[in-house]
């Protein structure tokens, strides 16, 4: 299986309504491990926001026994360590793991990293309060990862789920990455989302979890061109799935791109976090 980890968002309604299909996502040739340096550069992290947020809560106080999935380069996990939790992170590609820790010794900050899957964590029954899976829900074995998650949550733990995805406005500079994207990978299934997951309710109240809540915000990114090129070379459709010399072509179409159609910088890059709160069962339920 390909090493999968924290991505970029899935289709939505475009195609099914409620939500995305895995057969889309899941199984794809995709390896992030293969963009790791650009990964760390470049992808922006989840903003101080969302932790205020999901502090109001309960969760990511101090001392909090939290599990992230999907950590990749540990955006969330090293959010939540900086704010004392005690945090595990797991991801299957070892290439992202050793850009985590890097960053994670950076910031000062105490992250235990380690390759893993959301499908069959190698933990104990009922050992965290929180478990977290940003970015990444899509790319998982859905109802295994969820079964996996009320397995190892101590009774009313938190699960949550959250993205940070960019927004293809009509004639925005991310409508026009996405179609280079496809241009150059006609299979990428991943263009034209909202930011929105209601299949991923379905997905945590079949598994037993209680007590859903769901909240949005947006919010503008700045990047440069440099930058931006080096976000989207960390994408799914571009680094992580095509061969080095497409990956240098695409780069050089969009450099061209962006110096004639939008040659002003810093540009700013709309976003939407979403994040899916939901409890595991008590004891008595």
């Amino acid at each position: 299986m390909a090493s999968l980890s924290h991505s970029e968002r899935p289709p939505t309604a475009r195609r099914h309504g409620t939500g995305v299909d895995p057969r889309e996502t899941r199984d794809v040739g995709v390896d992030f491990g293969k963009t790791a340096k650009d990964y760390a550069a470049h992808r922006a992290g989840f903003p101080a926001e969302l932790f205020v947020r999901l502090a109001t809560l309960g969760i990511g106080r101090s001392r909090q026994r939290l599990l992230d999935l999907g950590t990749g380069t540990g955006t969330l996990a090293r959010g939540f360590a900086r704010r004392g939790a005690s945090v595990v992170g797991v991801d299957p590609a070892e290439p992202l793991l050793l850009e985590a820790r890097r960053l994670a010794a950076g910031d000062g900050v105490q992250v235990d990293f380690r390759v893993g899957r959301a499908e069959d964590i190698d933990s104990p029954d009922g050992i965290f309060d929180v478990v977290t899976a940003g970015q990444c829900w899509h790319w998982f074995d859905r109802p295994a990862a969820a079964a996996e998650c009320r397995r190892v949550l101590v009774p009313d733990g938190a699960l949550v789920i959250c993205y940070f995805d960019w927004l293809p406005l009509p004639g925005n500079v991310v409508a026009a990455t996405e179609a280079l994207i496809l241009e150059h990978n006609p299979e990428w299934p991943l263009a034209g989302g909202l930011g929105m997951y209601p299949l991923w309710t379905l997905d945590v109240a079949e598994a037993g979890f209680r007590r859903l809540e769901t909240f949005s915000f947006d919010v503008d990114v700045s990047y440069s061109h440099e930058a931006w090129r080096g976000r989207i070379r960390a994408s799914a459709g571009v680094a992580a799935s095509l061969p080095p010399d497409a990956v240098a072509d695409f780069d050089g179409e969009l450099a061209g791109l962006l110096d004639e159609d939008f040659p002003g910088e810093p540009l700013a890059i709309p976003h939407r976090v979403w994040a899916l709160v939901a409890r595991a069962p008590t004891a008595s339920a």
